[in-house]
């Protein structure tokens, strides 16, 4: 496989077993036709607009600015999307994108379960089977998702096997989609896996980049200063970060779960604690052991604790162009009440780890500065969680 095909640096490649490889290459003749394809293009815009709720609003954040006295913020409120994340945009476009492929099956992982009910969302409108694949201790954390994605007609399998989270849901899904290749299309939820799932999971979500151009120069009339997401597998940040890589005036900065710290053995950090490693289908960076066996991650945000990181993620970290923080569950937890109080926005756990870094910096600069940050998500979800986690007993 040539350099650029499918890698990004040293990062990405396709190292899957031989029963997945006609599938994969499938996908990819699939998604280089469609792309360009002027009539896909109109009805996953259409999708976008009518069905999702796009564009996504671009919120000036006045109590926040105020009251943390530097840099100007903005939300980009993917919060508002239908489902309640980012999510919706990668699943409708790879959801259209297996419907053109004559599948009639999708499946998914989901961590936080935003994927999976994203997933499930986009099967029942298309008339698609769906069956979920989600680790045992997410489906406690996330009750309420696993009884959505029920309620939209999909399967949710717990999964047991491994630390029964995200990387387990993950390891399940492949192994899922390499016995049933023919009416299956395993919708990944982030931009990681084999090629060419972390192209077309960005792909999907740059639209959330696209959009925050277009709005900041109607807005502003100038492109932001710093553009801020949290990441786990990366793909938020990617579809935010994307159409701001060649704008090199514009800080990007990623904001990983650090879990109780990235000096601690329970943490998700894997650009600030991991290695280069070979795991799901891709080279990247991960979390592992002193034998080099991938290590069980730990964060409070069930969207967050994947032991990897994407593939372009990593090469954005090696040339510089995009900086990477770790945040604690602490921090992120105040950062959940913290815009809750100010701007009465109830963020996802997920996204709140950005808004963490957002209260740390903001006031470091100055008046004229802006600042994006995207609300991945909304927090209904967590708030039985966080709750808890306040020592707060509450039945959901």
């Amino acid at each position: 496989m040539s350099q650029s095909k499918g890698r990004f640096g040293v990062h990405g490649g396709q190292y899957i077993p031989e029963a997945l490889m006609n599938a994969v290459l499938e996908l990819e003749s699939a998604y280089t036709h469609y792309k360009d394809d002027p009539e896909f293009n109109t009805e996953l815009t259409a999708l976008f607009n009518d069905y999702a709720g796009r564009p996504s609003r671009l919120y000036y954040a006045e109590k926040m600015t105020k009251d943390l006295g530097g840099a100007k913020i903005y939300l980009k409120r993917e919060d508002l999307n239908h489902t309640g994340s980012h999510k919706i945009n990668n699943v409708l476009g790879q959801a259209l994108l297996a419907k053109k492929m004559g599948k009639t099956r999708l499946i998914a992982e989901t961590g936080a379960g935003q994927h999976g009910v994203a997933t499930a969302t986009a099967a029942a409108l298309l008339g698609m089977e769906c069956v979920v694949f989600m680790g045992e201790e997410d489906t406690k954390r996330q009750a309420l998702n696993v009884y959505r994605m029920r309620l939209l007609g999909a399967e949710v399998i717990p999964v047991k096997t491994g630390t029964a989270t995200l990387k387990d849901a993950v390891s399940e899904a492949m192994r899922e989609w390499t016995s049933r290749i023919d009416d299956t299309h395993y919708c990944l939820g982030s931009v990681m896996g084999p090629h060419p799932f972390p192209t077309i999971v960005r792909d999907f979500q740059s639209v959330i980049s696209k959009e925050i151009k277009q709005q900041m120069l109607k807005k502003e009339g100038r492109l932001p200063d710093v553009v801020m997401a949290c990441v786990g597998g990366g793909s938020n940040a990617m579809g935010t970060f994307y159409h701001f890589i060649e704008d090199k005036d514009v800080e990007l900065i990623g904001c990983e779960a650090a879990g109780r710290g990235i000096d601690t053995f329970e943490t998700a950090a894997t650009i600030n604690t991991g290695r280069l490693g070979i795991f799901h289908g891709m080279k990247s960076y991960f979390c592992q052991d002193k034998y080099g066996q991938i290590a069980p991650v730990y964060s409070i945000s069930a969207g967050l604790d994947y032991p990897g990181i994407g593939p372009e993620h990593a090469w954005l970290h090696d040339t510089g162009r995009a900086q990477y923080v770790a945040v604690t569950d602490d921090e992120a937890v105040n950062a959940f009440e913290y815009l809750s109080r100010t701007e009465g926005i109830i963020p996802a756990i997920e996204s709140a780890h950005a808004i963490a870094h957002a209260i740390r910096i903001a006031p470091n600069y100055d008046k004229d500065k802006i600042m994006v940050i995207t609300v991945s998500g909304r927090g209904d979800k967590d708030c039985a969680a966080i709750a808890r986690y306040r020592g707060e007993d509450i039945n959901e």
